[in-house]
């Protein structure tokens, strides 16, 4: 073990960052399929209940998100973008600080001590190791970036702005432990939307930042990182980030502009990243998509994704469907369509040309034949999923709406509608293991050379 851990030291830290975070990705899907049996199957695993197998599954795929974009960012700044790290040293503080921290978070769940909210339900004291590695991070990546002289690619402006709004809604989301947050029910519900909702925006801009970079490599045109639609794109970005959140509080009294506004934006902003991905699809030479197949078959899915995404949200955006929608399986449908099927492609597109560039290892026929049957099985079952959320949602919203039925019935009614859920999940996580297993085991080689 020591040995392993003295080569991981000499290794590039960007690969042991992915390593990190599709063992999150695996565990997080994992985790993800076992709650959803546990809803539908009374009594399922009852010794290790739904109260603590939801908040693993929460905070694995956050992470996943997180260190897939930071190992990213980390070996793209020097290897590609010709800024070598302020510090190497602060990047291997950075990840320990995670592992430990996550390792002490993921005991805390399983033994069932809790105290937090949302994506962060451990108790509260951890979240300061979390500040420390972030701020580590941001001081590293501004200390980095501050020599790049000209004109900047628009994904150096999503990565920084990604950190620096982490770190304030990270900390914004904890105001609640103040009791003048606490003790007032609608300042309450307000804030930690707010910190929420920005929260997601923070983690879009290092995905955004990440999409862009890559499309910019593939196609070897950096232009695309420079255009008036890519700097259109990371202002939106900005703007949905300081006001998207309000759509999340149809139920608390505020002014409907706020949130009319908030939504107009949310959706400009998928508008502009399908239209970027869409001409760089379209633009891209055949012998480039043959060389990065892989990564290109990703960042074309996470295209279909977004256009899926947009229909639906436009569709909810209208405040008399959003009432009707609002707290039904829908929202689910938009939440886990924007994180497996935008996010999580983009970023698997990310961790498999990562992975084969530092390794200096290409795929061989069966791996390729491997990943590209889990791309298949992925988008196919999270579409199954997709559907089968919408259905779920739709069908309660009605029968909401005829107040007929008790909430238990209802439940019942549109029990067929989860199984089959539940069912696509578990093919989400076949998908997952398909991708994730091959990559893994380049990376293990790479690690112990």
């Amino acid at each position: 073990m020591m040995a392993l851990l003295v080569k991981i030291e000499r290794k590039e830290i960007g690969i042991v960052f992915i390593l990190l975070a599709l063992l999150s990705l695996i565990g997080g899907v994992f985790f993800g399929s076992l709650s959803a049996l546990q809803f539908i199957i009374p009594g399922f695993m009852n010794d290790f209940p739904f109260f603590k197998s939801r908040p693993l599954h929460v905070s694995l795929v956050v992470s996943w998100i997180f260190l897939s974009a930071i190992g990213g960012i980390y070996y793209y700044l020097p290897r590609y973008c010709k800024l070598p790290l302020f510090s190497n040293k602060l990047p291997r503080f950075h990840f320990w600080i995670f592992l430990f921290t996550g390792i002490v978070i993921l005991g805390c769940y399983i033994i069932g001590k809790f105290g937090g909210r949302k994506y962060w339900e451990f108790p509260p004291i951890l979240a300061v190791p979390i500040v420390i590695s972030w701020i580590l991070f941001g001081f590293n990546y501004f200390k980095t970036v501050a020599r790049k002289v000209g004109e900047w690619p628009v994904y150096l402006w999503m990565w920084g702005t990604g950190i620096l709004f982490f770190l304030f809604t990270f900390c914004e989301s904890y105001l609640w432990i103040f009791p003048y947050f606490r003790d007032n029910i609608v300042r309450d519900i307000t804030v930690q939307w707010k910190a929420y909702g920005a929260l997601v925006g923070s983690w879009n801009m290092l995905v955004y930042g990440t999409v862009i970079f890559l499309m910019e490599r593939i196609k070897g045109d950096e232009s695309i990182a420079r255009s008036r639609l890519s700097f259109l794109m990371y202002f939106l970005g900005l703007t949905n980030l300081l006001f998207g959140w309000a759509h999340h509080i149809y139920v608390v009294p505020t002014n409907p502009f706020i949130r009319n506004f908030a939504y107009f934006i949310s959706m400009t902003e998928l508008i502009i990243l399908g239209r970027i991905i869409w001409n760089w699809k379209s633009s891209l030479t055949a012998a480039k998509k043959d060389f990065y197949l892989i990564p290109y078959k990703f960042i074309v899915a996470s295209d279909f994704w977004i256009l899926a995404n947009l229909i639906l949200a436009l569709t909810i955006s209208v405040p008399a469907i959003n009432i009707f929608t609002h707290g039904t399986h829908i929202t689910v449908a938009h939440a886990m369509g924007s994180t497996i099927g935008i996010n999580t492609m983009i970023l698997l597109a990310s961790s498999v040309f990562l992975i084969a560039d530092i390794s200096k290892h290409e795929y061989s026929l069966t791996e390729k034949k491997i990943i590209t049957g889990g791309f298949w099985v992925l988008n196919i079952f999270l579409t199954i999923f997709f559907l089968a959320l919408l259905f779920a949602g739709a069908e309660k919203g009605m029968l909401i709406v005829e107040d007929k039925l008790n909430f238990q019935e209802i439940m019942q009614h549109i029990s067929p509608y989860l199984t089959l859920f539940t069912l696509a999940g578990l093919g989400i996580f076949v998908g997952i293991l398909l991708i994730a297993i091959p990559s893994i085991k380049t990376i293990n080689k790479y690690l112990l050379q």
